[in-house]
């Protein structure tokens, strides 16, 4: 019989949990025609392989592995493209969303609503047992911004768990971002009406195995999905990313600047300086800008060489067309400057993207 509804499980580091999560959705969905698909980022801890003994055995379960892909939205949207069943429901491998919310989940979205919210944060639902203090914060903060951009209201638009008509599922995907961590975020408002929301209570639980991935870069993806999407698209938000660790970089070109300037004079100082800011830029790139291609091990001191190389012929590229433009009056000294650091900007962010960290 095939499947009236799939199951996507976006999961990294997961194996403890793939059989408890296959077992649990087993008994909450009895009765009804179901398959799952677990989404994998080449875990190194043999989650694929844990999902694929069980699909060895039941048809039900497919794995995905993803080899060179990362990120918790792309894996959602990949998977559920890879379904053909009427209706989608997207939650996490770690078991801490309540599948047995699933066919109340399923009931609205055949009752009328074009998406299923699984909320902590309506009437019977609670948030406090599976999130720490920090976690909460994080969570909390991020939905007061989601709600100022949002065309619907919802009570927890941070939900990883819902569940909507694969119809919706095909009218978003040309328009998701598919970066960082909220998928339900990037739908609601890649949606070119305003889709109709039900949100169903359930208790976020404690994690039982596994470790979280939600961390303060979580947060900074989000702000800039949010600006992705208030800009209609216009720049791409990893340019903006790799744009904002440009700045930052600059503030600390100045401060190594401004501490070795006097012991060394100001010729060293500036190479110094800019060796220390080129660092920077490297290890933050790494962390948030291409958090999901991210160099680790030997990869990671290739990478950083070949960062240097792209920066310092970039940085050339500033000095001379800048100085050319100047020469040659052009432009007046600080718009000629200006030229130059956005020419510097786009060349890094291009050749990085094609040689450093080497995404498509």
């Amino acid at each position: 019989m095939p499947a009236r509804l799939a199951v996507i499980i976006p999961v990294f580091r997961e194996a403890a949990n793939v059989a408890p999560l296959v077992a649990r959705l087993d008994a909450a969905l009895a009765g009804l025609a179901w398959e799952a698909v677990f989404v994998d980022d080449d875990s190194p801890d043999g989650t694929a392989a844990a999902a694929r003994a069980i699909a060895a055995t039941d048809p039900r379960i497919r794995c995905i592995r993803r080899i060179g892909r990362r990120g918790l939205a792309s894996a959602c949207t990949e998977g559920m493209l890879s379904v053909s069943a009427p209706f989608v429901a997207v939650m996490d491998g770690d078991l801490q969303h309540d599948e047995g919310i699933l066919p109340a989940m399923l009931a609205a979205v055949e009752g009328g609503a074009d998406i299923a919210i699984g909320s902590r944060h309506v009437a019977g639902g609670a948030a406090e047992g599976g999130f720490s203090a920090a976690r909460g914060a994080l969570s909390d903060g991020g939905a007061r911004l989601a709600r100022m951009l949002l065309p619907v209201k919802v009570a927890d638009p941070m939900s990883g768990f819902f569940l909507l008509k694969r119809d919706v599922v095909e009218e978003v995907a040309p328009r998701l971002a598919s970066r960082g961590f909220k998928i339900l975020l990037d739908i609601l408002l890649s949606a070119r009406r305003a889709l109709v929301v039900a949100e169903v209570p359930y208790s976020f639980r404690s994690r039982l195995a596994g470790e979280s991935k939600l961390d303060a870069t979580v947060l900074l993806e989000f702000a800039g999905l949010l600006l992705d999407k208030a800009t209609g698209g216009a720049v791409p938000l990893r340019f903006l990313a790799f744009a904002a660790v440009g700045a930052v970089g600059l503030l600390v070109h100045m401060a190594a600047l401004a501490l070795l300037v006097g012991p060394l004079g100001f010729g060293p100082a500036q190479w110094v300086a800019t060796f220390v800011a080129m660092t920077a830029n490297f290890v933050l790139n790494n962390r948030i800008t291409y958090r999901d291609a991210r160099l680790r091990g030997p990869a990671l001191w290739r990478g950083l060489v070949l960062f240097y190389l792209v920066c310092g012929i970039g940085a050339a590229a500033n000095v001379g067309i800048a100085g050319l433009l100047v020469r040659d009056g052009v432009l007046a000294w600080g718009t000629a400057g200006a030229a130059g650091a956005l020419i510097t900007v786009v060349w890094n962010y291009a050749v990085s993207s094609t040689l450093v960290w080497r995404t498509r």
